[in-house]
């Protein structure tokens, strides 16, 4: 009998401990309320196993730092790229565009004055190619002061000085000695302010590079402060390094060219001078063989008898 009862006392046990529930005497303690209960109904288990296998709510996207947004540049464009540079890199910046406008300036004033020039000297070589005599040269050449007339007048100074002395071969040398003084001294006077393009055009891309490489640098420092290397905090502070360079080259480019262009131009213009100093020494040698300069001789020779 006392077997049967514990037999059958088993399946209360085992139901009173599913509950958590302890009976005195029988040595079983009751659970912990953490410890999970299992249900009692089956029904009531079934229904709540879908709940517990819904998928849990993905997490947000990281959203950048704050201080990392503001100091990325809004504006990319050359004048927003100038704005947000280093001040290093703005006053590279600077000279490059004071450079490119004093570039355009010069070859903007040297053209239009070698276009007038060169205008002006053929006109006078035609002139005086057309003369047949000192006399009619010098008619042709009243009122004008430059040019072939420098010459001009530098060949009547040489006749005068030497009416005492007219053999023509050292006429004709004293004479050509002075065209090449004045041949000379228009060339630098042409010349002048072309110097200037050829350092721009020598310089300016290495200052360009000067900007880049402190642009770069600066960009390197950032990463290092910020530990990243997002392309989107680096890519700005190299756009504007990399602007530098490119006015280097805009600068630099032109200046170049022009300088040239009017290497060529000026030494057209001593061609041209060269040519004005021929036609004057053949005219003075045709008049030397005809005689025409005696009587400079003979008014000079009276002139020292009465001093």
């Amino acid at each position: 009998m006392s077997q049967n009862r514990q037999y059958a006392r088993r399946p209360l046990l085992a139901a009173l401990l599913a509950m958590g529930l302890s009976l005195p005497g029988t040595g079983l303690a009751q659970m912990s309320p953490a410890a999970p209960i299992a249900p009692a109904n089956p029904a009531s288990a079934n229904s709540s196993a879908p709940a517990a296998a819904t998928p849990a709510p993905s997490a947000p996207a990281a959203v950048p730092a704050p201080e990392i947004l503001l100091k990325l540049p809004r504006d990319l464009s050359p004048w927003g790229m100038f704005m947000a540079a280093d001040i290093v890199v703005k006053a590279v910046m600077i000279g490059l565009v004071f450079a490119s406008v004093l570039t355009w300036t010069i070859w903007f004033a040297k053209a239009i004055e070698l276009m007038v020039v060169r205008r002006r000297m053929q006109a006078m070589i035609d002139m005086l190619s057309q003369a047949r005599s000192w006399s009619d040269a010098s008619a042709r050449m009243k009122g004008l002061d430059d040019g072939p007339a420098a010459l001009f007048r530098a060949a009547d100074a040489e006749l005068r000085l030497s009416a005492d002395a007219l053999s023509p071969s050292g006429v004709k040398e004293r004479i050509a000695s002075r065209f090449e003084r004045i041949e000379a001294a228009a060339g630098r006077q042409m010349i002048r302010g072309t110097g200037i393009l050829a350092t721009i055009g020598a310089t300016a891309p290495f200052v360009g590079l000067f900007g880049t490489v402190w642009g770069i640098m600066n960009s390197f420092i950032g990463i290092s402060k910020q530990h990243t290397t997002n392309l989107a905090v680096v890519a700005p502070g190299i756009a504007e390094a990399l602007l530098a360079t490119a006015l280097g080259l805009v600068a630099a480019i032109p200046a170049v060219v022009m300088y040239n262009l009017f290497s060529r131009w000026i030494a057209n213009y001593r061609a041209l001078h060269a040519d004005a100093a021929a036609e004057i020494l053949r005219i003075v040698s045709r008049d030397l063989d005809r005689g025409a300069f005696e009587h400079r001789s003979a008014d000079r020779r009276r002139a020292v008898a009465a001093e």
